[in-house]
């Protein structure tokens, strides 16, 4: 079978396990405490990130190379449009929430308030929560801006960078940092998304020490 080595919150690990569920592709989920950069760990993965997928008899590792390693495996449903302008978009937009969000905003929230209690790394930063809570309601209303004249974030057709975004989003929205009253063409979006049998695993998860807000799978929030 299929085995993603993953830590629940992480978006990266979450838009692979979004990927593998919407080709229905049964995996099974490893938790890997990857900040300990064991040696067994670093064997499959040299870089220490996560996450790292053992699939098809081979080894793989990045988000992104691994959910197009799947499109081009398993086609249907697609994930990518066909048009290379519109790859384009899709391809820009992951790098925008796994780049741009995830320095500007992830980093500052989850890992913060969550990554650094798990690792044993201290208390949050005051900077980087105010910076993070701040520097997200940019990225919400780019989010609002793009769905005004599309059905989903990259066209008409729920692609991966929806993933992407959803990835993000949802582990920032397990630790209740998402006003999503801010832009409703934005919850919305998420709460289609969110209702997508693909979303359930996702929904399911638990940290200890973190339990979710009552709305966190809340399909009707």
């Amino acid at each position: 079978m299929t085995r993603l080595y993953h830590v629940p919150l992480s978006p990266f690990c979450r838009k692979v396990r979004l990927t593998l569920a919407e080709k229905r592709i049964e995996v099974e989920l490893v938790e890997e405490r990857y900040w300990e950069q064991g040696p067994e760990f670093l064997r499959r993965n040299p870089s220490g990130k996560i996450p790292v997928i053992r699939l098809n008899g081979r080894t793989m590792s990045e988000s992104q190379a691994i959910c197009e390693y799947l499109e081009e495996t398993v086609p249907e449903p697609r994930l990518m449009p066909r048009e290379a302008e519109n790859r384009y978009e899709v391809r820009r937009l992951c790098a925008w929430f796994d780049d741009k969000f995830h320095d500007e905003v992830t980093s500052k929230l989850l890992y913060e308030r969550v990554n650094k209690k798990v690792m044993k790394l201290g208390y949050p930063d005051s900077k980087n929560v105010k910076s993070g809570s701040s520097r997200i309601k940019y990225h919400l209303d780019y989010m609002s801006w793009l769905l005004e004249s599309r059905r989903w974030l990259a066209g008409n057709e729920m692609t991966l960078a929806d993933f992407a975004a959803a990835a993000h989003l949802s582990s920032l929205d397990y630790i209740s940092d998402v006003d999503w009253n801010r832009c409703p063409n934005v919850k919305d979006w998420y709460a289609k998304i969110k209702s997508r049998p693909s979303f359930r695993s996702l929904l399911a998860d638990q940290v200890p020490g973190f339990p979710p807000p009552a709305h966190y799978a809340d399909l009707d929030f």
